[in-house]
């Protein structure tokens, strides 16, 4: 807990400090976290063995989180040029890279490069960033410690034992309510931004979502028959165990267009 905890203070300091100061420094904290976030998907994967993967894989994911419309580029072309990349790379290797192998690693691509995208994208809307970016990331950290305690406290109802057993469904009730709390007084402090309705809509929406995305790296971890995705943050695994949530609910949010755009 003690490790737990001192990596939890260091490591959020400089996440603070980055988002703090925004524009490329922000962004080169999101590119980094995108490259080893994928490292740990290969990892997971098995397919750390293939250079051609690799070089794809991590160049792809670096251009999908970046911001795009450099040189007319949508998020689209990215996709397909990938694509078009993997499926060349098992002509060329003669099948050494399979079908299944390029699948899984242009999947993670995506999951990765566009879910880290969309945390640049809200921190550079123009004048506010700043706000919106503090007001998901709150929601989804009260919505992770309200499902925490509210579940250790009264959490009976079993949300989904075959994928996540500590899960309650008192505690995704509880999370909940927390997100929405942290929501209104994001309302409260800047209402010219957000109204008390949306920031109830909001707040539910990212407490949902967020816990659909932890569930969705908890399935995952239960297949692979691992505990944690990686090791850089003693006490806390690594990238996409502490990433999950926010790589679904910032894509989430800016696809139903629930705050500016950058």
């Amino acid at each position: 807990m003690k490790q737990r905890i001192t990596t939890g203070i260091i490591a959020g300091l400089g996440f603070f400090i980055l988002l703090y100061l925004g524009g490329y420094w922000f962004a080169g904290l999101i590119v980094a976290l995108s490259v080893i976030g994928y490292d740990e998907f290969l990892r997971m994967n098995g397919l750390k063995n293939s250079k051609a993967i690799q070089i794809i894989g991590f160049a792809g994911v670096i251009l999908l989180t970046l911001p795009w419309g450099w040189g007319g580029l949508t998020a689209a072309h990215l996709a397909w040029l990938l694509m078009f990349l993997f499926m060349a790379a098992t002509v060329i290797s003669k099948n050494k890279i399979t079908i299944d192998h390029i699948a899984m690693a242009f999947l993670g691509v995506l999951y990765v490069g566009i879910g880290f995208h969309f945390m640049i994208a809200t921190r550079w809307i123009e004048g506010d960033g700043m706000f919106w970016t503090l007001f998901v990331f709150f929601c989804i950290w009260a919505t992770d410690s309200g499902a925490y305690f509210t579940g250790s406290y009264i959490g009976k109802t079993p949300l989904w034992p075959t994928i996540s057993p500590k899960k309650s469904v008192e505690g995704a009730i509880g999370g909940t309510i927390i997100s929405v709390v942290v929501a209104l007084v994001f309302a409260y402090l800047r209402p010219e931004l957000v109204s008390y309705t949306k920031a109830v809509y909001i707040g539910v929406l990212i407490a949902v979502v967020g816990q659909m995305g932890d569930l969705i790296q908890s399935a995952y971890k239960r297949i692979k028959g691992i505990k944690d995705t990686g090791t850089l943050l003693p006490g806390h695994g690594g990238v996409l165990d502490r990433t999950d949530s926010w790589l679904i609910v910032f894509p989430f949010l800016h696809l139903f267009s629930l705050f500016p755009h950058a």
